[in-house]
């Protein structure tokens, strides 16, 4: 991979006459009411250098003050997207950090994401500015409104004395992984200092090494270590400092996505972002974007803003990357990167719920009988004693009850139970085989097939699992998916991971129709660590994405299941939770989706993918669950066993 030139969306306007810029903006604010359109479209096709010739001429020419006259002209966002264009960027990050610090609270969100992510120089030209600006010191303000050891980070970030990009102490790359996870993951409590020191002062190629060399002893990445390790405001700048260190662009992206995601958007830190980035990278940052969250910049920001602020935003964007396919150069390293970070990681995949203590199957059997014995039923007791006890636990609990009691309790609680708490219920009450094959018939019945859910069941499952569940389903039924219970197992194979991205490049360039074939051949039936190599050498071969290349070139349930097998080889913890957003977002919730993704991960991942949720969505899985299943559970019951299982607030 070359790496590219400047990678901005906006340049100098190439016939540029100063004088005349002034005039049309003069005129198009002149007389009643101003001419938005006129001054969107100069300012956004000016560069930052061209638009302070603007400024100096229209002083010269009208006595006034450009960014006063646009201030009295504009309003809201607009306004504020508009004269943030005007800045230079110095002046642009000293006011938005002026505004992050002045008044009641403070906006620490703004300050980790200017200060993280500045080079030296641009840390030294704010400085400046805000002294400039404002006749204080920008350090005795830090100082004065933060506090701990998220003061002293940010104060050693304004230093401005990170080491240039290209120096790369050799001898220091293994003692510096080993200090710090020495530092954290090796001993009681933190040792902050060494984190302070280390990631505020050596320089990117140093720590981009560093951090690599640290997964190997860790055996996890350095973001999972901060998180684990550190809280607050303090972890949060840490994460951002790693984040801009192996990519600013792909933080950027993920900064960016926040702020539209969810109830509301983050326009300050949205105009922010669009303005300071728009002339250095903000093609990476778009490609960055759609490699992280399939969906483009331009889509995201059509969807989710309006009139002329919109308009100024997607002039910015510069584009939509739902049209394009090949990858830039940044951004091809940054998704051969991922692939490789995602295989060496290891997961330790935590479930929520766990074997109970004191377990006595027979008390339970009878607390149980109890519950639902006379009139009304006690469903506090059944909720209390299904959601703390493990599956092979619910397994004796109703052998017990049989031989016991001489009743069937799934029938029992069938009878007593109704709606999406009895689903619930009798769902946790089944062996996982048993389950998933209830759910796999469920999917199959009546008049359209539920594709999302037999795809969703047959990509995540172990070949094991699939052999299992298939032993409850109807012979005819289980025979069409003996075919995905053959995947293999085991290590990649280097050589053969070369062959097959290279196959499936072939297929994708040629007007062949085997491209469907060969895809299936190889995604499903290779193990899921082969298939991680297989799609990073896929970028080397083709430059381009993968997941891009499934969504733009197929069509239907084979794009989705491919598309599946694809996000569940990346990241499965994090599939889960794009599949349980999407089952409770828009309107009405999939109901059928969230019993069946919290009952049958409650025991194997289900913590990690409450992890996932909240990276992505802002908001916390149980947040989510309490917010949604207010509306349509009366009793509250559903919900109330839902969060039980969830185990927690993140």
């Amino acid at each position: 991979f070359d790496k590219g030139k400047i990678l901005g969306t906006i340049a100098d306007q190439p016939d540029f006459d100063a004088g005349s810029d002034a005039e049309a903006l003069y005129n198009a604010m002149k007389g009643f009411g101003s001419d938005k359109e006129a001054i969107l479209d100069l300012i956004t096709s000016r560069s930052n250098a061209q638009r302070q010739k603007i400024r100096a001429a229209y002083k010269s020419q009208y006595g006034k003050d450009l960014i006063d006259d646009l201030k009295y002209e504009l309003t809201g966002k607009f306004e504020r997207l508009i004269v943030g264009l005007m800045r230079t960027p110095a002046y642009h990050d000293a006011k938005e950090i002026k505004d992050a610090i002045k008044g009641a609270g403070t906006d620490e969100k703004c300050l980790i994401e200017i200060l993280a992510s500045r080079t030296n120089e641009q840390i030294h030209n704010l400085v400046a500015a805000y002294k400039d600006a404002y006749g204080r010191d920008l350090e005795e303000d830090v100082i004065g409104d933060t506090s701990g050891h998220f003061r002293k980070m940010l104060i050693v970030l304004l230093q401005g004395t990170r080491e240039e990009d290209d120096v790369v102490s050799e001898d220091l790359v293994e003692q510096d992984a080993q200090d710090l996870y020495d530092a954290g993951e090796a001993q009681w409590g933190t040792d902050e200092a060494k984190f302070i020191m280390l990631l505020g002062n050596r320089s990117v190629t140093h720590l981009q090494l560093v951090f690599d060399e640290y997964e190997k002893i860790a055996e996890k990445s350095i973001e999972d270590s901060i998180k684990s390790e550190l809280s607050g405001d303090f972890e949060r700048l840490m994460l951002a400092v790693v984040q801009c260190i192996r990519s600013k662009p792909m933080f950027f992206a993920k900064c960016l996505y926040k702020s539209m995601k969810g109830l509301g958007t983050a326009d300050n830190t949205l105009i922010r972002i669009m303005v300071s980035r728009s002339e250095t990278d903000m093609l990476d940052i778009r490609e960055c974007f759609r490699l992280r969250y399939e969906k483009s910049l331009y889509n995201m920001i059509q969807d989710d803003t309006s009139g002329e602020y919109k308009r100024t935003l997607l002039k910015l964007c510069g584009g939509d990357d739902d049209i394009a396919g090949e990858f830039f150069p940044e951004a091809a390293q940054i998704a051969y990167k991922m692939w490789e970070t995602s295989s060496m990681t290891k997961v330790q995949l935590r479930g929520t719920v766990r074997p109970y203590q004191n377990f006595d199957p027979a008390s339970d059997a009878k607390a149980l009988r109890k519950a639902m014995k006379g009139f009304g039923t006690d469903e506090d007791t059944i909720i209390d004693i299904v959601t703390q006890r493990s599956n092979a636990q619910r397994q004796e609990i109703r052998r017990i009850f049989k031989s016991l009691l001489g009743r069937d309790l799934m029938a029992d609680l069938k009878s007593e139970l109704s709606k999406n708490l009895e689903r619930l219920i009798l769902g946790l009450m089944m062996t996982p085989a048993e389950f998933d094959a209830k759910m796999m018939k469920k999917a199959m019945e009546g008049a359209g097939t539920d594709e999302h859910s037999l795809i969703e069941i047959l990509v995540t499952r172990s070949n094991q699992e699939i052999q299992e569940m298939c032993a409850f389903l109807h012979p005819n039924t289980g025979s069409q998916f003996i075919l995905y219970g053959a995947r293999e197992e085991g290590p990649a194979d280097m050589a053969r991971a070369l062959e097959d991205a290279q196959e499936l490049a072939d297929a994708c360039n040629s007007e062949s129709d085997d491209m469907e074939d060969k895809f299936m051949s190889i995604l499903c039936t290779r193990s899921f660590p082969h298939l991680r190599r297989v799609f990073q050498e896929f970028v080397r071969c083709s430059n381009k994405d993968i997941e891009q290349i499934i969504k733009k070139e197929m069509s239907g349930d084979f794009k989705n299941a491919m598309f599946a097998i694809v996000r569940s080889v990346k990241n499965q913890p994090s599939y889960f939770a794009d599949r349980l957003y999407k089952a409770m977002k828009g309107l009405g919730t999939d109901d059928r989706a969230l019993i069946r993704i919290m009952v049958s991960r409650s025991e194997i991942d289900l913590f990690n993918i409450r992890k996932e949720f909240k990276e992505t969505h802002e908001a916390s899985l149980h947040e989510f669950i309490q917010v949604e299943m207010l509306v349509g559970d009366t009793s509250g019951d559903y919900r109330k066993t839902l969060l039980i299982i969830c185990g927690g607030e993140d």
